[in-house]
């Protein structure tokens, strides 16, 4: 850990002008640059993970995994290495423009473990992913029938906020009546929901991990069996790439 030296500070056009962008065989485009502390397989295995029937929308998009993207300033600024300092300046990505390509900065060096790199960069890939095509509808309906029914829970605070307000006009404290939607909130919810779930399932084809880990606050989590069919749902639109196996188990053996 760098610690009392001054770092220089890097223009995200300089960082990108520099950095080595690579295509995978999935078509995501991405560069790792600086002290990032992540090996070029785990690097290779994360951004292969995203099923390639993605890629096409996420064509304009470049990921480039840097130490720190630095958020208290105006322009988007990259540090080459890491210290305390920095560490407490910096933001999990940056988003930057260079004329057709859209650039995300992603900071490697804040968070502990791959588990959290990697959902960072899934569910920026998966909000990408929804602001260039939108949510399959057939997405839309299931959800809205978990929501009818009642089913405990949501994949995040975003997710289970919209839901509420969709249904705020509807519901009573035992059931939901017949009445207006906030449709607005309804496509607000269909878009946090899908992105959440769209993560969540290319997480699991790159890491092994706990569902309960993703719990960012205190809202009640989705349950499990209505999640798996969420995700179920989202492998039969976008199979796994070859070499990557989607499977849920509901208990860990031993």
């Amino acid at each position: 850990m760098v610690s009392g030296v001054q770092v220089e500070l890097w223009p995200a056009e300089k960082v990108a002008a520099q950095a080595t962008v690579q295509q995978a065989a999935n078509g995501i485009r991405f560069a790792a640059w600086g002290e990032t502390r992540l090996p070029e397989a785990d690097l290779e295995k994360l951004v292969g993970a995203v099923p390639a029937t993605l890629t096409a929308a996420l064509s304009s998009r470049a990921y480039y995994f840097v130490p720190l993207a630095i958020a208290d300033t105006g322009e988007t600024l990259i540090a080459p290495s890491y210290t305390v300092d920095l560490g407490d300046r910096a933001i999990c990505h940056r988003n930057q423009a260079f004329g057709a390509t859209e650039a995300v900065f992603l900071s490697t060096r804040l968070v502990e473990d791959r588990f959290g790199l990697a959902f960072e960069f899934f569910i920026n890939v998966a909000h990408n992913f929804v602001e260039a095509t939108g949510v399959p509808e057939s997405f839309s309906t299931l959800i809205w029938s978990q929501a009818e029914a009642q089913v405990r829970g949501e994949t995040s605070q975003d997710a289970w906020e919209t839901r509420r307000r969709a249904q705020d006009s509807r519901s009573t404290e035992s059931k939901v009546t017949q009445g207006a939607i906030d449709e607005r909130s309804r496509g607000s919810y269909y878009e946090a929901a899908f992105s959440d779930a769209l993560a969540i399932y290319m997480l699991s084809l790159a890491v092994d991990f706990d569902y309960h880990d993703l719990r960012e606050r205190e809202y009640p989590l989705l349950a499990a069996p209505a999640l798996a069919e969420r995700l179920r749902h989202i492998a039969t639109l976008f199979p796994a790439n070859t070499g990557y196996e989607f499977q849920i188990l509901y208990r860990r053996k031993g």
